[in-house]
């Protein structure tokens, strides 16, 4: 009761009062945390399999040819989970209880479900989907180990992720936070115990991280079926109702589609590296893709803190406090990633050595991270675009420039740009700074004269889409 009180006073916090930096910083620093801690679910299986004696190397590129596969659970996880949550918090603050029972309800449902359709199409068309990804003879055995286990936790890794979203949504964000920490913390012990320990290699990092999800599912029932919630998992709201599911896939898809294209790019990238390199520059890709994904975390929390800020003072009618939340929030996230830029170049090692002791992959990695991190710097003014997109309920603009860049952009230049440089792999790291420059003008451009210009001088013109 204690937390959920907290969490109402949070809520109702003034955000026309006080310094903008101030807020935004307040509230980035947990979203920072929470990040740093599903980071650790995400790369740790990367880091511990990187180092497997004598096979690291190999192994890590099958890991990173799986990586389109989890992109999908984790895509239908958000449309099943995610899109459920909104839906849920708005029919909980009507105080329609019925219509909000049927959401959690039917979210578990639509979520077993679709891990169980998505469990058994992968496992029965494994070698052809592989394949497909990019994988060969020496690869296939890796990939195939480590995904073969992973999918049968997908139950438990999608009905612990996307039920998480229900305690969050009914004010008990530290319970919400427990379930992924406990887990990640499990998974850190488990992992060097199945890899080396008992000498299981990739297929006992796999089996760690079903253990840890599973872990954290019986944390979740077991906190939704307790007497803590208002709203508990109930089989009577359990059977599908088409107008309640249809609601929650069209919220979610937003954040399918997202992911969605995460995987096509992924597997795009993996198929043509193999083309013009070899299967060694997978694993590279795998390990410029991890520290990316580390070196994420702060420019994602600075961004999205500041998103209830704008938006509050959006919906107060305070276009000023609005404008400076943009520019604070851009200019942490540009000072951020000229920092995170200048780490990378001047220690690439470093970075690099965290997921593998392979002196060859070492020496092969030090460029393409320096080409694939030439203009990180530029990820700013597409984060600032989305993220200001988002926050005033422009939604549309935020998936278009983030389909844009992945999808119109990444896709085609990974293809053609390894015509035209030599070594022809290299292409495909430089497709990355390409899209960062011309995507994140372009967000951030689009937001400049459709949003930022317009605060103050037009109501009617930038409160709807």
């Amino acid at each position: 009761m204690t937390e959920k009180m907290t969490v109402s006073d949070d809520r109702s916090k003034d955000f026309t009062e006080g310094s903008v930096a101030g807020l935004i910083l307040k509230q980035a620093l947990p979203l920072m945390l929470s990040g740093f801690v599903q980071l650790l679910y995400n790369i740790v299986d990367r880091i511990y399999i990187g180092h497997i004696s004598g096979e690291g190397k190999d192994a890590l590129t099958g890991l990173g040819l799986t990586f389109p596969v989890v992109s999908i659970v984790l895509a239908f996880t958000m449309l099943f989970g995610q899109g459920g949550s909104p839906v849920f918090s708005i029919a909980s603050g009507a105080g329609n209880k019925e219509k909000a029972k049927r959401v959690l309800g039917n979210s578990f449902t639509l979520l077993t479900a679709g891990s169980l359709i998505l469990t058994a199409v992968i496992l029965v068309f494994m070698k052809p989907v592989l394949y497909t990804l990019g994988a060969n003879s020496l690869t296939y055995p890796y990939a195939r180990a480590y995904l073969k286990i992973y999918m049968i936790g997908t139950f438990s890794t999608m009905l612990a992720n996307g039920l998480n979203y229900y305690i969050s949504a009914q004010g008990f964000p530290v319970t919400s936070m427990i379930t992924t920490l406990s887990g990640a913390i499990l998974n850190i012990i488990l992992d060097p115990v199945f890899i080396y320990g008992l000498n299981l290699g990739i297929s006992g990092a796999a089996a760690a991280t079903v253990i840890s999800q599973t872990v954290s599912l019986i944390w979740v029932i077991a906190f939704l079926t307790g007497k803590k919630p208002i709203y508990r998992l109930d089989p009577h709201y359990m059977r599908p109702k088409l107008i309640i599911c249809v609601e929650i896939c069209s919220v979610g898809f937003t954040g399918f589609i997202m992911q969605f294209t995460n995987s096509l790019n992924q597997t795009v990238c993996n198929r043509t590296l193999i083309k013009y390199g070899s299967n060694e520059y997978v694993g590279i890709m795998t390990i410029v893709s991890s520290v990316r994904d580390i070196m994420s975390v702060v420019v994602h929390s600075i961004t999205n803190g500041a998103a209830p800020v704008m938006g509050f003072n959006y919906g107060a009618g305070r276009p000023e406090r609005v404008r400076q939340g943009i520019r604070t929030s851009f200019l942490f996230a540009f000072a951020y990633t000229a920092v995170a830029w200048l780490l990378i170049i001047i220690f690439p090692g470093f970075f690099i050595k965290m997921f593998t002791d392979d002196t060859a992959l070492v020496e092969a990695a030090v460029p393409a991270l320096h080409l694939y991190f030439l203009a990180y710097i530029f990820m700013a003014f597409q984060f600032s675009g989305q993220s200001t997109f988002m926050s005033l309920g422009k939604s549309g603009r935020a998936v278009f420039f983030s389909v844009f860049r992945k999808v119109i952009l990444v896709i085609p230049l990974t293809i053609l740009l390894p015509r035209f440089t030599d070594p022809s792999v290299n292409g495909v790291f430089m497709a990355e700074p390409d899209s960062n420059v011309v995507g994140g003008l372009a967000s951030f451009i689009t937001m400049y004269l459709t949003v930022y210009r317009k605060l103050g001088s037009d109501k009617s013109s930038y409160r709807n889409d």
